[in-house]
């Protein structure tokens, strides 16, 4: 977005198809962040640690999905500048994460999840309404949606293979910039989303997870 024009409902819904079309095809937007495994040289891992690493990767892989959709959907529903702006610039933070997923599935010789285009149309969907309802809402499902992301960056670092030393620097960069994420939608006035909504977020996170482990 061009930070001195307005946009119309309708210009940011062809925006977020857009972006759509990038997040999924591979080619989006990002700030250019040097990939934390960068440096890191690779290990010989296993046929079953490879497999291992792979699934886990494309979990993440899915979960960025779901984040850039999330955030796109927001700044499309959004009726604040000030929001759909904060909204573009986690996008394009975000799309650092999948930028390096994405290459580390291609290091592995994987692939990313089969479901992608229902994980993205499902978050973008959820975003759009959560940033129609207001900006503390919307907030709100940013800092529940990190916080969520983080116990699963958590838990994956913790399965990883300790030889896979370059997954393993890229979600701990991950787990660093969400929880950053998470700090700021809360200090800008997040609210804290009712009990009912935080499970079937959960709930569906859950689904997401694994099916994109195996698909």
């Amino acid at each position: 977005m061009h930070p001195s024009r307005h946009y119309t409902f309708l210009d940011r819904l062809c925006l977020g198809v857009d972006q759509a079309v990038r997040t999924l095809s591979g080619t989006t937007k990002n700030t250019g962040k040097v990939n934390p495994a960068k440096n890191i040289l690779e290990h010989d891992l296993t046929e079953k640690q490879r497999q291992q690493s792979a699934s886990l990767m494309r979990v993440n892989h899915a979960g960025e999905v779901c984040a850039q959709a999330l955030y796109h959907g927001q700044s499309v529903g959004s009726r604040t500048d000030r929001l759909q702006k904060k909204m573009q610039q986690a996008a394009l933070e975000e799309g650092d994460h999948l930028t390096w997923c994405q290459q580390r599935l291609d290091e592995l010789s994987s692939h990313s999840s089969y479901l992608n285009s229902i994980w993205y149309t499902g978050s973008f969907c959820i975003g759009m309404v959560a940033g129609m309802i207001g900006d503390e809402w919307s907030l709100g499902f940013v800092a529940e949606t990190e916080q969520q992301v983080i116990k699963h960056l958590k838990a994956h670092l913790y399965l990883l293979p300790k030889e896979d030393e370059r997954s393993q620097a890229i979600l701990t960069q991950m787990e660093k910039d969400e929880t950053k994420h998470r700090d700021e939608a809360m200090a800008s006035g997040a609210h804290h989303l009712p009990a009912l909504v935080q499970t079937m977020m959960s709930l569906t996170s859950k689904v997401m997870v694994k099916a994109a482990y195996y698909l």
